[in-house]
C-alpha cells in the first residue's frame, strides 16, 4: 500500500522513508510519505533564475529570530526556538532535503532487519567535528548514553527510552551501558537494537536528540559547553562564533563538514528582536535579510507587494493546554465546555489573521494512505467553525457551574508573542461572553512560561506542537500518561493501550484505523483546546536562495547563496 502525507493545502514536498533508496541491504519494505511544498508569492521563473544563478558578494547573511531559546545543546532541548541553530549547527544520520524527502547525513546508508527491530547505519568516511578531530560511531553511542542519563535531563530523553532495548533501565539505573541497544560496530557502523517492531525508526532517527555530542568537550565542560563560542563543538554545515547572550549567535561555515565544498553562505548572524513590529521595521529597511516571523496583521499585505514572504505547510497544531489533573479541569465536562465555546473561524480570519483550518484535534490532518487522509469522517466533536455557546453552555451547567455561576476564575497564560497575546484575549472574550466566567490573563517569557508548564503550575497554556517527524507517532505521545511532552497531564489508559498497537504496527491501513480511534477516544474528552492548523510564513530577501524549510518548521541554511 502506498503511503503519503498531504498537507492542508497542497501535494508537493516528498517526506520519503525508503531504506533500498539510501543504499545498503533492505530487507524492509517502507513506502513514501508527502507533505505539502513550500511556497512563495515570486513567479516560479524569478525563482529559478535566482536559484541558478552565480553567488556575488559577500556570502553572509542576518536572519531575525523572535524568540530566544532555552538552549543550544541538542541532548538537552525541544524547544522549537532552538531549531534555527541545530539544525544548521548539527547533522544526524537521517535529515531533510529541499525536497522534504528524508535523505542520507551522517549516515550515507542504513537497512533494518525483516521485522523492523534491528537499524544498522553505515557512516560516510572520514566524518569530523568542528575542531577538525574525527567522529565515528561510537560518538553516537556516547551522545545516546548521554542523552538517556538522568542528569542531562533531556526533554527528548523518551525518544530513545521508549524505543531502545534496556534505554528506559539504563536511565533508571537497572541496566550497564553494555546492555542498551546502540552499538557501534566498528568506525563507520552504528546499530540501534528496538524494543518492538519500529517502521518509522529513521523519521525518528532524523530528530536532533539523536545527534552526536563530542565527549570531550561536554566532559570538560558539563552543560556549560553550548553555552560558549570556544567550548560549542558541532558537526553541521556551520559552527559557532559568537554567542551574544539576549542580542545574536553568529554562525560561520564549518570547514570540517563532510559537503563544505557545497555550502556557499560563509556567514549566518541570528539576530534576536523580540518584538514583530521591530522586526519587521529592520527587514523593510534592508537593515537584515530575513525575519522568522511576521506581525499577522501585515502578511497580507507584504505578499501582494511581493516582500519575500515564504509559506510552507506544516504538519502541526496550534492548541492550548488544559491541566487535567487541575480542578475544576479533571472534569471533562468543563474541557468540552471551554472548546465548544470558541469562535474558531474568528480566531483565525479576524485575530490571528492567519490562512489556515480550524482543529477540534491536536492530531493534524494530512497523513494519507492509498490516497485517504487516514482522518477522513473522523467527528468535529460537537465543535464547528463558529462557537456552539448552547451546547458549551450545557455542558458547564451539567458540570454544576450553571451560567458559569461558582466557577472559579480561570487562570489563561501564555508565552511572550503578539499574535499569541491577540489570541489570548480573544480567548478571554470568547470565554467571559459565552460562559459566564471571568478569565485572567497572564504572560511571561518562553523560559519561565514553559518551565511553568511542565511542571503543571497553570491552568489553562498556550501551546502548540509541529511533528518531529513525519508520522502521526509524533503526536500521539503527547496525551500518553506519563509521557515527557505530555504536559496537560491527561490520562487514559485505553488510549495508552492504543498507542502501544500503533507503534508496532506495519500495516498502513491497520495503522490508520488505529490512529484515528485513538485520536477519536482522546478528543472525545477534551484534553486540549485545539485552534488551527498550522501554515507557517516568514520573510526572506528575493536576492537569497536555497534556504527551505521542512514539514517540521526546521530552516536549513545549508544551500544558501547570496546574490546580490
Amino acid at each position: 500500500m502506498k503511503k503519503t502525507l498531504t498537507s492542508m493545502a497542497a501535494l508537493g514536498m516528498a517526506c520519503v522513508m525508503v531504506l533500498t533508496g539510501c543504499g545498503g541491504g533492505n530487507t524492509a519494505e517502507t513506502e513514501p510519505q508527502t507533505i505539502g511544498a513550500p511556497t512563495t508569492e515570486a513567479p516560479a521563473e524569478t525563482e529559478a533564475e535566482t536559484e541558478n544563478a552565480e553567488p556575488t558578494g559577500a556570502q553572509e547573511l542576518t536572519f531575525v529570530l523572535n524568540n530566544e531559546p532555552d538552549s543550544l545543546d541538542p541532548s538537552y532541548t525541544n524547544n522549537s526556538f532552538a531549531s534555527p541553530f541545530l539544525t544548521n549547527l548539527f547533522e544526524g544520520l537521517v535529515t531533510y532535503d529541499e525536497n522534504g524527502e528524508l535523505a542520507p547525513g551522517n549516515a550515507e546508508s542504513w537497512e533494518s532487519n525483516e521485522d523492523m527491530t534491528v537499524y544498522t547505519f553505515h557512516l560516510r568516511d572520514g566524518l569530523k567535528w568542528s575542531d577538525g578531530s574525527p567522529l565515528t560511531a561510537s560518538d553516537y553511542v556516547y551522545s545516546a548514553l548521554h542523552v538517556m542519563t538522568p542528569a542531562t535531563t533531556s526533554q527528548y530523553v523518551n525518544m530513545m527510552t521508549d524505543y531502545i532495548v534496556n534505554g528506559q533501565e539504563y536511565y533508571d539505573g537497572t541496566a550497564t551501558a553494555e546492555e542498551v541497544g546502540v552499538k557501534a560496530l566498528d568506525d563507520t557502523t552504528i546499530e540501534y537494537t528496538l524494543k518492538q517492531p519500529t517502521p518509522f525508526f529513521a523519521d525518528v532517527a532524523s530528530m536532533w536528540v539523536y545527534a552526536p555530542v563530542q565527549e570531550a568537550t561536554v566532559e570538560a565542560n558539563g552543560d556549560k559547553w553550548s553555552t560558549a563560542a570556544d567550548t560549542y563543538v558541532c558537526n553541521g554545515p556551520f559552527k559557532v562564533s559568537e554567542i551574544n547572550m539576549g542580542e545574536s549567535v553568529v554562525l560561520t561555515k564549518n570547514e570540517n563538514y563532510w559537503n563544505a565544498e557545497n555550502v556557499t553562505l560563509e556567514k549566518l548572524t541570528f539576530r534576536y528582536i523580540l518584538d514583530l513590529s521591530t522586526a519587521l521595521t529592520a527587514y523593510e529597511n534592508g537593515e537584515v535579510d530575513g525575519v522568522r516571523n511576521i506581525p499577522a496583521g501585515d502578511i497580507a499585505r507584504l505578499k501582494a507587494e511581493n516582500a519575500g514572504t515564504h509559506t510552507a505547510n506544516v504538519y502541526g497544531t496550534v492548541y492550548y493546554n488544559i491541566n487535567c489533573q487541575a480542578e475544576p479541569y479533571t472534569d471533562p465536562l468543563v474541557r468540552k465546555a471551554l472548546n465548544l465555546a470558541i469562535d474558531r473561524e474568528s480566531l483565525i480570519n479576524n485575530v490571528a489573521q492567519l490562512d489556515a483550518q480550524p482543529a477540534y484535534s491536536i492530531l493534524a490532518p494530512g497523513y494519507v494512505v492509498d490516497g485517504k487522509d487516514i482522518l477522513e469522517g473522523r467527528s468535529e466533536f460537537e465543535m464547528s467553525p463558529n462557537a456552539n455557546v448552547e451546547a458549551a453552555q450545557a455542558a458547564l451547567a451539567e458540570a454544576g457551574y450553571p451560567g458559569g455561576e461558582g466557577f472559579p476564575t480561570l487562570k489563561l497564560s501564555f508565552y511572550s508573542d503578539d499574535t499569541v497575546k491577540k489570541v489570548a484575549e480573544a480567548l478571554k472574550e470568547m470565554w467571559e461572553t459565552n460562559l459566564g466566567i471571568t478569565v485572567e490573563v497572564t504572560s511571561a517569557e518562553w523560559a519561565v512560561f514553559y518551565s511553568e508548564v511542565q511542571s503543571g503550575n497553570y491552568e489553562v497554556a498556550a501551546m502548540g506542537w509541529s511533528a518531529d517527524y513525519v508520522n502521526p507517532m509524533s503526536f500521539l505521545p503527547l496525551l500518553v500518561t506519563g509521557d515527557v511532552t505530555n504536559t496537560s497531564f491527561y490520562s487514559n489508559s485505553e488510549y495508552d493501550a492504543m498507542v502501544e498497537q500503533v507503534k508496532v504496527e506495519s500495516d498502513p491501513a491497520k495503522f490508520g484505523e488505529l490512529v484515528k480511534a485513538a485520536d477519536d477516544l482522546a478528543s472525545s474528552e477534551y484534553p486540549v483546546i485545539p485552534l488551527y492548523y498550522k501554515a507557517d510564513t516568514y520573510l526572506l530577501k528575493d536576492y537569497v536562495s536555497g534556504v527551505y524549510m521542512d514539514s517540521s518548521t526546521h530552516l536549513f541554511f545549508k544551500n544558501a547563496k547570496v546574490n546580490k
